[in-house]
């Protein structure tokens, strides 16, 4: 049997290498059957946002049709007849099928596919750094697969397709450039290696193993996975070693295991490195003692490893702070702080009751005018990865009314605002763990969350249903989900100041 390469498989690829193979051969008992809520989620506003799309757009013609026969016979017919603009349109070659979003007629008479991506179009985008940002992997092997079915069928010469984003904004994705400075590799190049590795896969004639990532959370395959990973002492299960340094460790080393790892003499690997720039690519020393340290934190030793002494300002006021965001909106929605003091401890929510730009100001506004009345010179503030900062930084440049940049880099400076994660954790620390979270370092510690399904992914999911319904319910969930974070970082913080 031969089965189709689609976008939606290609995307998995890029996701996942391992994607295509399980979902096909994997064990299908073990694959949560549930759609995880937050994906829904998101599907939902991708949805959403292509209705509002089509809504404006005017004139189209719908082909949308279960049947995919049918569907494909009427969009050739359709683009025979030189219809200017088609919505939903089925096209395939050999075994080759998509649905792109629109095919649009151009003046030569040919077709141009175009996406519509509840997204932005390019990654990288950044005004402060003047950076216009690059085409996405995965929105362009998709517009690649639909360019070549169509310069295939007839309807297209060039390999080119469009990403409408979800600030209504046309990218043009010119799929035969290369895909960076130094990169002399195309995108079209980038999508007829994607395409060929996920046709052995489909076809069963190519087979690769499942790896621990950041990105496994969300997946159906998660469970079944880390289980495969952990049974199997796989090179992924230490923090930080991911599918590509595995595979070098693997091609060169022959390493499979942790224990491998554990027992590898790296004076002998260092020295067939020295000469060979081909070996151990992008694996120095360094990062070889560090992955070793932690296979025998993991292996041997079974606990919490701290390097050096530790030392944290004393203060009258230690404030344990964590937002909630949206980043598919670019909304945050609360700002709490677990706040320490001699006069015992209180929780403060700074929280936007509605998705407006004055109610996400006030809230922010509320949690700095916080900051600016506590003791000068008597507060520090612990926070868990940078993604609090930068937020801030962003905000700062939407409400400048509400501090001045010089106030809030004042405010947030290190001496002041401490990164656990950054500073300590990932400097100063091994755990026996794969992944360093905030979640799974403070579940280690023996912290419990109240909520069943604690998650960032889930919280957004909730305010999504809060501005829906405004069930205080929902609400208070939220809060008290933020709440435990910050006592997380509180737990954290007390067992690094512990272990000095």
């Amino acid at each position: 049997m031969t089965y189709l390469i689609t976008p939606s498989k290609l995307y998995a690829y890029l996701q996942c290498p391992h994607r295509p193979w399980r979902d096909l051969y994997g064990p299908q008992e073990e694959k949560i059957k549930e759609t995880n809520p937050f994906v829904e989620m998101l599907w939902e506003k991708g949805v959403q946002h292509e209705k509002d799309v089509i809504g404006g757009i005017g004139a189209i013609l719908d082909l949308s049709n279960p049947d995919k026969d049918t569907q494909f016979a009427r969009t050739l017919e359709a683009m025979r007849n030189k219809t200017p603009l088609i919505y939903h349109g089925y096209i395939r070659y050999n075994d080759l099928a998509g649905e792109p979003d629109l095919l649009r007629l151009m003046p030569d008479g040919t077709y141009l596919p175009i996406d519509i991506k509840s997204g932005r179009g390019l990654e990288g985008v950044s005004e402060e750094e003047e950076n216009p940002g690059k085409p996405k992997k995965h929105y362009a092997v998709q517009l690649a697969l639909y360019a070549e079915v169509l310069i295939a069928l007839g309807f297209a010469k060039d390999k080119m397709g469009i990403i409408y984003d979800i600030d209504h904004n046309e990218t043009l994705y010119e799929l035969g450039k290369p895909m960076g400075v130094r990169n002399h590799a195309t995108w079209w190049d980038l999508y007829q290696e994607t395409k060929n590795e996920v046709r052995h896969l489909l076809n069963n004639e190519a087979r690769n193993e499942p790896a621990l990532s950041g990105a496994c959370k969300l997946c159906p395959w998660y469970d079944s996975c880390k289980g495969w990973c952990t049974k199997n002492h796989d090179l992924t299960t230490l923090f930080y070693l991911g599918r590509s340094i595995r595979g070098t460790l693997a091609h060169d080393l022959e390493l499979k295991t942790v224990e491998e790892l554990r027992d590898l003499d790296i004076a002998i690997a260092m020295g067939k490195k020295a000469g060979n720039k081909s070996f151990l690519r992008g694996i120095g020393e360094p990062t070889l003692k560090k992955l070793q340290t932690r296979a025998k934190v993991l292996a041997d030793i079974k606990k919490p490893v701290v390097n050096g002494e530790i030392h944290f300002p004393q203060v009258d006021y230690e404030l344990y702070f964590d937002i909630e965001d949206d980043p598919t909106q670019s909304f945050v929605y609360l700002h709490g702080v677990y706040e320490r003091s001699p006069n015992g401890s209180r929780f403060i929510p700074f929280v936007a009751k509605e998705k407006t730009p004055e109610a996400e100001e006030q809230a922010w506004k509320g949690f700095i005018s916080y900051l600016k009345n506590l003791p000068q010179d008597k507060w520090c503030l612990y926070y868990y990865s940078h993604h609090e900062v930068t937020t801030y930084h962003r905000m700062q440049k939407q409400y400048p009314d509400v501090i001045l940049l010089e106030e809030l880099d004042y405010l947030l400076s290190p001496e002041r605002a401490i990164d656990l994660y950054s500073q300590y954790i990932l400097k100063m620390t091994d755990w026996p763990l794969y992944s360093y979270s905030l979640k799974d370092i403070a579940k280690y510690l023996g912290f419990s969350w109240r909520d069943i399904s604690p998650s960032g992914a889930l919280s957004i999911q909730w305010f999504n249903e809060y501005l829906k319904d405004k069930n205080p319910t929902k609400l208070r969930r939220i809060i008290d989900y933020n709440e435990d974070d910050c006592k997380a970082t509180m737990v954290i913080k007390d067992y690094l100041e512990k272990s000095k």
